[in-house]
Parts: C-alpha cells; structure tokens; sequence
C-alpha cells in the first residue's frame, strides 16, 4: 500500500481516513535553523508530531532528520502528500515527482473558489460575499433560503468596548497536562539551543495549546459549553490582564490540522440551535471559521506569485531588533509593551492586538511588509505562511493597494482607549500629538497620512482623515517629532 506522508499541519484524523494506511512523519530539524521561531511554536510542533506517531503507532514511520531530502532518500516504496499547505512545500512535493492528493483540510478547494472568483462579473472580491456563498452552499445557520435571525452579518452587535473590570469574569480556557513526550520535546530543543543549533524567540511553555485531536475536541467543547456565549459583543476589546477574553484560542489547533473546520462550525451551531449561545456570538464565530479562515486560504493559493512582495506604500523601513527579540522592557507605550510581553509569554494573541497595535504601528512606521509578514510568522504559534500572507500583506499593512481592505487599518491612540483599558495607565496621552505626554500612536497616526497623502488621495474611505490632516495646525511638529524618533521603541 502506498505510504501517506502527513505534514506537521496535516495531523488530524480527516487526513488519514484509510485505518490500515502507513504513516510517514518528519520531524526536519532545518527548518528551525533557517528562521528564530518562538520556542512555543518549535514546542507545539514537535510535540504534534511525537503525540501523532505515538497514537499510530507500529503504522508510522517517525524519521528525525535535517531536511526532507535527507528523509525521503531514506523511504522505500511509493508515497504520496494531501495537498501542503505552503507553496515551498507543494513546490518541494510536485518536484519530487510525489502523488499529490486534494486537501483535506479544508472546505473550499481551489477549483471551486476560482469558480466563485470567475462569477464575480468584474466585481472586486469581497469576504462579505464570500462568506454569504460558504454559508448558502454549507448549508450553515440558514433556514431554508435564509440566514438564521433574519441577518447574514451582526458585527454591529460586536463593536463593544471592554467593560470597566479587569478580567470579563469567564471561565478559563481548557488547558492540558503536559506528559513524558512534552519532557523529552523540551530537552530536544534545549539541547539545540545549546549546541547552536537552533535559537528562538520567546520564552518556553508550559504547553497550553493542544497537540492531538482528543486535547483539541477538549478544548472546542469547553469554549462552547462556558465561552461562546460571551463572544461576539466584546470580540474587537482588549483587556491587559485578560489577554484570552471570550476567544476560542483554538487556532494553533485548527493550524496543526487536529480539527475539521465543520466539527467547530457544527459545536458552535448546535450551541445556537439549543439555546445555549445566541446568535450574534455564534455568528461572529462561525464567520471567522468558514468566512475569513477559508478566504485567507483560498487566497493564498489564488493570487499572483509576486502578491507577497507588494509594497504600494513604499514601506522599506527594516523591522527593529526590540521587535524582533519581542523587548518589552524597552517600551514605554502601554498598549504595545503589555502586548509584546503577552506575545512573548505564549506566542498568541487575539486578532485585535495582532491588527489594531502590532499590525497598525507596524503600518504607521512604514515597516517592510515582507519583513512584518515574516516576523508575524516566526512569533506566532499559530502563524504560518497561507495565514500571514494576505491578513499582513493585505490586511495589515495595505501593501496590495486595497485588494483586501478598501481602506488602511490605521488608527491613533483615540480607539485603543475606546476598546481597551491600555491608556489610563500609560505615559502617554491619546489625545495628545505632541511632547513628551505625545501618544506614539496618536502621532504616529497624522505621520502616517502625511507620507501617504498622495497614494492615499483617490480613496474615497480616506477623504475625511486626509481633510483632518490639512487642518492640522501642528502638522509640521507632529511629523518631524515622527521622524526622529523613528525605529526607537516608543
């Protein structure tokens, strides 16, 4: 029989239906020479990998090399892949002359998003659209021709800022035990460390993600049963001492492959039918799963090749080492130092800290877009290339031109005070441009219009900030104090 060799991302029961098939896992330990990962991300991976081999058992074959190349000159027999998820990997693959299998997954192939991509007439692609089509062909939250609660979208019912606690007050996700294969991952990686082999960012477990299908079902189950409920009004807040809020915090999972994107659509569905969350929560939810998560996907494999090294704002300014090294202390900012110190501790947060202070100072500073989609990859347990792409390049820091967001995601201090509880503590002021009280963002914000005024002058979204801009009375303060702090932590 012909042996399956199962990427690190590809470790969920769907990718191996056959009960009798063989099993080729690599564990390749160049890939974290090349690049400095978050130690949890190495962590999370490696231990996937050990805990699926040791469920499979006498049927896999667990080969612990330098490279692929090296791993495939070892294997007998003929061997196919379910589609890799990165285009190095599927490159790699077809290049090896392997039997290359349709994804498995996900629910959106890619003849089928190009089919829906081809019926846009010569209109732009929308996720809106998008998602309405997913939900109508799934056949999820409809009654009959139409959406559950007689709307396809209530994100108006999900824009609400924190409340005035420290914590929401939830029940805290599911966390697991770490055993004897976790002991052994973090030796492994000590000893590279050591030896010089490998170096990374962050600081080491525990492990609070899950690492095989069984820990990742558990984990599923207690956000529907205690969080979901509590998800969708206060999805876009940011609390500093509640860094989870009412988020699943299952995307390492889904990004390891351990779940089917229809087994947390289904859950959380169910939750709504039974009365045990409402609509607006589950809603939201199920939206990020099938609406964004596949149309990121989708759009990997759909654009052009040079997609990931646009650059329509002439961002060049190279990523700076305390961002890299996730240097905390060396910021004065609030907001972005708990933050970075969130990000250092677990590799993980939300998607508003992700696009709103990380992504939107990155997008103010006039980082290279290549640079800060690497590093969002590289920091993030749950970060790899078909998720960074299109969420950095795109999203974050507008460098396709609008492909996938009709406008920047800029914004000064003034919103970061409205949808958390960052400021009141800083040294600095919101609503302040200038001196020393300056909010980094806040400036940062009028800098960031300034420089991009003429690209940014025929879109219409930006008409009112760039007539702020002219009335601006200290404009010229506010752009050279800018540009002298430059790359310095704020």
């Amino acid at each position: 029989m012909t042996r399956r060799w199962l990427f690190a991302d590809q470790l969920g029961p769907h990718y191996l239906p056959d009960p009798e098939q063989s099993v080729l896992l690599i564990e390749s330990s160049e890939v974290f020479r090349r690049r400095r990962f978050h130690r949890q991300k190495a962590h999370l991976v490696l231990s996937a990998i050990r805990h699926r081999a040791a469920e499979l058992g006498d049927r896999v074959q667990l080969l612990q090399v330098g490279t692929y190349a090296e791993a495939l000159d070892q294997v007998e027999g003929p061997l196919e892949v379910v589609q890799p998820t990165s285009h190095a990997a599927d490159r790699f693959v077809r290049e090896r002359g392997l039997a290359v299998l349709p994804d498995l997954g996900f629910v959106t192939s890619r003849t089928e998003f190009a089919q829906w991509a081809a019926g846009r007439a010569g209109k732009r692609l929308l996720l809106e659209d998008f998602y309405r089509w997913q939900r109508r062909r799934l056949e999820v939250l409809m009654d009959g021709d139409e959406p559950v609660g007689g709307k396809w979208n209530f994100d108006h019912d999900n824009r609400e800022p924190p409340p005035k606690t420290e914590q929401l007050g939830l029940s805290a996700p599911w966390w697991p035990v770490e055993d004897d294969i976790d002991s052994q991952v973090r030796e492994d990686l000590d000893r590279w460390e050591r030896d010089g082999l490998a170096t990374f960012v962050g600081v080491d477990g525990p492990r609070w993600s899950a690492v095989t299908h069984s820990e990742a079902q558990q984990s599923l189950s207690r956000f529907v049963e205690l969080r979901l409920a509590a998800f969708g009004p206060q999805e876009d807040a940011m609390l500093a001492n509640d860094p989870w809020m009412a988020h699943s915090a299952l995307s390492p999972a889904q990004n390891l492959g351990l779940l089917h994107p229809l087994e947390l659509v289904a859950a959380a569905e169910q939750a709504y039918r039974e009365g045990r969350a409402p609509i607006a929560s589950v809603e939201g939810y199920i939206r990020q799963i099938v609406g964004w998560r596949e149309y990121v996907w989708s759009l990997y494999w759909y654009l052009p090749p040079d997609y990931r090294t646009r650059n329509t704002l002439a961002a060049h300014e190279p990523l700076p080492e305390w961002m890299w090294n996730l240097d905390a202390e060396a910021v004065n900012a609030h907001c972005l130092s708990s933050i970075l110190k969130d990000l250092r501790t677990r590799g993980w947060l939300h998607h508003i800290p992700r696009l709103m202070v990380l992504g939107n100072y990155a997008l103010q500073r006039g980082w290279d877009p290549v640079e800060v989609t690497r590093w969002f990859q590289q920091s993030f347990v749950d970060g790899y290339d078909w998720v960074m792409l299109a969420n950095v390049v795109g999203m974050s820091q507008h460098a396709d031109g609008g492909l996938m967001a009709t406008k920047p995601y800029a914004a000064g201090g003034a919103y970061i005070n409205r949808m958390s509880n960052y400021c009141k503590p800083c040294v600095y002021k919101p609503t302040v441009r200038v001196g020393p009280e300056a909010c980094p963002f806040t400036a940062g914000y009028w800098n960031f219009l300034d420089r991009n005024a003429e690209q940014l002058a025929s879109n219409h979204r930006m008409g009112q900030s760039l007539a702020g801009l002219g009335r601006l009375a200290d404009r010229e303060q506010t752009v050279e104090q800018e540009r002298l702090r430059g790359n310095d932590p704020p």
